[in-house]
């Protein structure tokens, strides 16, 4: 390796050959470093990156890993990918060689995980320490697959908190029509609960709504896109899986209300959002409602619970549910399985059926 002294700038430089992961031959030129020393160390972190050698810091190895995954998720979901990295992560293992990680170095990572506190001054929740501990399990799992680290220190280690989230929350029919009669006053947010209650769509995809999703004469809205605020610019992108396109079908009184509603939109274009308003807006609306109607509140994604817990009472399948809400019916099953009724006594007397049956055919 070799630097390089920039007379006119009085700066230093770095010029050299390389191959990359294609084994292409290329030429790299680096400028602007105050020392050669600067120059150096940059280049030897350069050729480990692109040499997939272990000896990189854990900060290099960031780097790699955002070059090979950002291009492949959403900008929003890699947002939130990289604020945890970079906040809850990086600070710990960056200048610590990716080799010399150890279970040990991870379990002391996640005592002081357990011991942070929010803005609010609690401690974090369970889940979300267990949402942390998957980020640095993905670091090392993309080390062990593409760049030969031999295994993941984090498996080791064990696990930090618990993937299954709190107790699930959701309003009776008969809560939400308290609810509801209380943010009357205010007919956006009036319409944006209905949807969201009677549907059962995600925040993203009823913000993302437009007058051409709303089909009124098959009653039908046309679940195709979703919305989301990222770093102050509107963004619409796919809805969160597959499956969550889809058709759904809504009741006679709420395709009349959202035709009622879209005629009021003054100078309003097919391709135009319906709801111009926040999460924040919902969240206060959702505080307003609840406490004017003395009922608990729950969070706005609950509502999409609460249409569940409606559908499966009134005795749909979860194959149906599913396809309403966008999800697979297993994941219905998995999650609202106690909500479902319970067919054991049913399975029971079938059987005592069969074998009295049976019992009788003998005794001929």
């Amino acid at each position: 390796m070799a630097a390089y002294k920039d007379e006119e700038r009085g700066t230093w430089y770095v010029s050299f050959h390389y191959y990359d992961w294609t084994g292409k031959n290329k030429r790299k030129l680096k400028r602007g470093f105050k020392t050669r020393r600067e120059a150096l160390e940059w280049e030897q972190h350069f050729r480990m990156k692109e040499e997939a050698n272990l000896e990189m810091t854990f900060d290099d190895f960031v780097e790699a890993y955002t070059r090979d995954m950002k291009p492949k998720l959403k900008e929003n979901t890699w947002n939130t990918k990289e604020a945890v990295i970079n906040s809850k992560i990086l600070p710990y293992f960056k200048d610590k060689k990716m080799k010399d990680i150890k279970p040990t170095d991870i379990i002391q990572w996640q005592n002081q995980m357990i011991k942070l506190k929010n803005p609010q001054g609690a401690l974090f929740k369970p889940t979300y320490l267990k949402t942390i501990q998957s980020e640095i399990s993905a670091l090392f799992n993309h080390a062990v697959r593409f760049y030969e680290l031999k295994e993941n220190p984090v498996v080791k280690a064990g696990p930090l908190g618990k993937g299954k989230a709190d107790e699930m929350l959701f309003w009776t029919k008969e809560e939400y029509l308290k609810f509801i009669e209380q943010v009357k006053d205010k007919p956006v947010s009036y319409y944006a609960f209905q949807i969201l209650y009677w549907c059962g769509l995600r925040m993203g995809e009823l913000l993302a709504l437009t007058p051409a999703d709303i089909d009124v004469p098959k009653s039908m809205i046309h679940i195709t896109k979703s919305y989301q605020r990222i770093r102050g610019k509107d963004v619409i992108t796919d809805p969160k899986t597959p499956k969550s396109k889809r058709d759904v079908v809504i009741p006679d009184f709420l395709r009349d209300e959202l035709q009622d509603y879209m005629s009021r939109l003054y100078g309003i274009t097919k391709k135009d959002r319906l709801f111009h308003i926040t999460k924040t807006y919902l969240h206060h609306e959702m505080d307003r409602g609840a406490k004017k109607a003395g009922v608990q509140r729950i969070r706005i994604h609950d509502l999409r619970h609460s249409h569940v817990s409606l559908l499966i009472s009134m005795g749909f399948t979860a194959v149906a549910i599913g396809s309403r809400v966008g999800h697979e019916s297993s994941d219905i099953t998995f999650r609202y399985a106690h909500m479902f009724p319970s067919e054991q006594k049913q399975m029971a007397t079938m059987l005592n059926d069969a074998f009295v049956i049976t019992d009788k055919e003998g005794d001929e």
